[in-house]
C-alpha cells in the first residue's frame, strides 16, 4: 500500500514584514520533522511542495535532516489560501499583531468565505481552493507505483481541506481540522485497492519531551 505524508510547514514569521519566511523556530521544527521521518525508516520515491517560501524551506531543511536525495517538485496547488485577501473581503481586514486576536478574526472570515461559495468576492473562492487541493492530491496518488511513498510539504488549510474531503466533510476540515494543525505536523494518507484514505492526522509526538518547546500552531 502506498502512502502520502502531508507535512505542514514550520512556523512562519507572523507579524513580520515578510510573513512567508520561516522563523528560526520554523527551521528547527523542520529539522525535527526530517529526523522523525528518518526514524520511521520511510523511503520516498518523490517529494513535492507548494511554491511558498515557508513550504520550500521546510522541504529543503527536512529532507536534509532525513538524508534523502530526492528532488522536490514544486506545485502551487499545494499553496495555502490567501489569508490576507480572505480577511480583507470577509472581515474588513485585520492587523497581524496579536496572534490570538487575529486567529479569531480569521476563523470568522474563513466561515464567511465558505458560505459565499462560488460567488464570493475573493480572487480564489472556497470551491476553487478545494478543487485545486484535491486535484493536487489525486495527481500524487496517480503518480505512485505499487508500495511507493511520497512526501508533500504544504500548509494547514490545505491539509484540513483535503482530510475533510476524504472524510466527506471538506468544510469541517477547513474550519475545524485546520484550526488544530501544528507546525511540522505529519498527516498520513494511504492509497490502495480500498481507495484513498486518511490514516493519521496531525501527528506531532516528535515535539514531545525535549522538543516540547518547539510546538506551535501559528
Amino acid at each position: 500500500m502506498g502512502a502520502i505524508y502531508l507535512v505542514r510547514h514550520g512556523q512562519a514569521s507572523f507579524g513580520a514584514e515578510d510573513y512567508d519566511a520561516l522563523s528560526e523556530r520554523g527551521f528547527e521544527q523542520s529539522t525535527v520533522v526530517g529526523a522523525e521521518l528518518k526514524r520511521r525508516g520511510v523511503t520516498f520515491s518523490q517529494a513535492r511542495s507548494g511554491s511558498l517560501a515557508r513550504q520550500r524551506d521546510t522541504a529543503a531543511t527536512a529532507l536534509k535532516a532525513l538524508g534523502a536525495d530526492v528532488p522536490v517538485a514544486e506545485d502551487p496547488r499545494w499553496n495555502e489560501y490567501d489569508h490576507v485577501d480572505i480577511a480583507r473581503h470577509h472581515a474588513g481586514g485585520a492587523a497581524q499583531e496579536d496572534s490570538r486576536a487575529y486567529q479569531s478574526v480569521l476563523d470568522a472570515a474563513l466561515a464567511a468565505w465558505v458560505e459565499a461559495g462560488e460567488g464570493g468576492p475573493c480572487a480564489e473562492t472556497w470551491p476553487a481552493f478545494l478543487a485545486r487541493c484535491t486535484d493536487a492530491l489525486a495527481d500524487v496518488v496517480a503518480s505512485l507505483g505499487k508500495g511507493e511513498h511520497a512526501v508533500v510539504f504544504t500548509s494547514g488549510g490545505v491539509i484540513g481541506a483535503v482530510c475533510g474531503a476524504l472524510l466527506g466533510t471538506p468544510e469541517t476540515g477547513l474550519l475545524k481540522l485546520n484550526r488544530v494543525t501544528v507546525n511540522g505536523g505529519i498527516t498520513k494518507v494511504t492509497s490502495g485497492r480500498g481507495g484513498v484514505n486518511l490514516l493519521t492526522f496531525n501527528e506531532h509526538s516528535h515535539f514531545d519531551a525535549d522538543a516540547a518547546g518547539l510546538l506551535t500552531y501559528r
